[in-house]
């Protein structure tokens, strides 16, 4: 048996089947994501890096599909957005792409106290309450004292309503983060009914998944954008492939301040990893 080697220092069997989806995620036919599952397994050896399968899986992949030699993996560039205000923003647009009316950055008053809320979102006859939670490091789970802060909110703003404090009758309290969620923050959330959306959370639903279906790619999934480039197009609302893609260049160099040739250069390649 070959063990991998994860990033928390801990080991697994290495698992052929998870190299083959995750292929698939990289827009791989089935036939390919076997024939690149095959040479993966061929090189693995006991105590490759998780890191060294994805440098693998992206070194192979990308001689049948170019635009990968422009990007990074989902997980980690996701965890390079600025997390206030750009992830913010992120998790809104993600959800208006799947129907919700997004309000931002609302203050609601409960019964007890104000409360700052990251995002609303409302899709009859659902009213959510959502905590943003972001980590800069992939890794770190999300714990159980941000579903205990997102519980006591959703409680207080519900019993706001009732005491005619504010407008909006919420239904339920929401967490997404862009970690995986920790198993006593799992038995929490079920056990108070607080929905949630992180890394592989819920396992057939989880951000992942929802990203990849609407190819929601955020803006660092290009490779070697610096921290400085990032900022210049998260402060003029450039936080996703998509925005980048459909901007004039001219227009965007006058915004940013960036070189009409680096302009360029990121939206041609936003361009190919969208397949547009």
């Amino acid at each position: 048996m070959v063990y991998v080697t994860k990033a928390d220092g801990s080991k697994q069997g290495f698992d052929r089947e998870k190299v083959f989806r995750t292929c698939l995620r990289l827009h791989a036919t089935p036939e390919r994501a076997q024939q690149v599952a095959d040479k993966v397994e061929e090189k693995a050896y006991d105590g490759i890096s998780t890191k060294k399968i994805l440098h693998l899986i992206f070194h192979y992949l990308s001689k049948h599909e170019p635009e990968l030699k422009y990007q990074i993996d989902l997980r980690e560039a996701v965890s390079k957005l600025r997390s206030k205000p750009d992830f913010e923003i992120f998790v809104g647009m993600l959800l208006q792409e799947y129907g919700y009316r997004v309000l931002m950055n609302q203050i609601i008053s409960g019964r007890c106290v104000d409360h700052e809320i990251d995002v609303i979102a409302v899709k009859d006859p659902e009213v959510m309450y959502v905590e943003v939670k972001h980590h800069r490091e992939q890794h770190t789970y999300t714990g159980l004292d941000i579903f205990l802060k997102a519980n006591s909110t959703y409680e207080d703003l519900k019993s706001g309503y009732g005491k005619g404090n504010n407008m909006l009758e919420f239904t339920r309290g929401m967490v997404v983060c862009n970690t995986k969620v920790s198993d006593l923050a799992m038995r929490y959330a079920k056990c108070q009914g607080i929905g949630h959306i992180g890394w592989r959370a819920p396992e057939d639903r989880g951000l992942e998944q929802m990203i990849e279906e609407k190819k929601m790619y955020p803006v660092t999934i290009l490779k070697e954008l610096s921290p400085t480039v990032e900022a210049k197009l998260g402060d003029v609302g450039i936080i996703i492939l998509k925005q980048l893609a459909v901007k004039d260049v001219k227009e965007l160099a006058k915004s940013t301040g960036l070189p009409r040739d680096v302009i360029w250069e990121l939206v041609a390649k936003a361009k190919d990893i969208l397949r547009l």
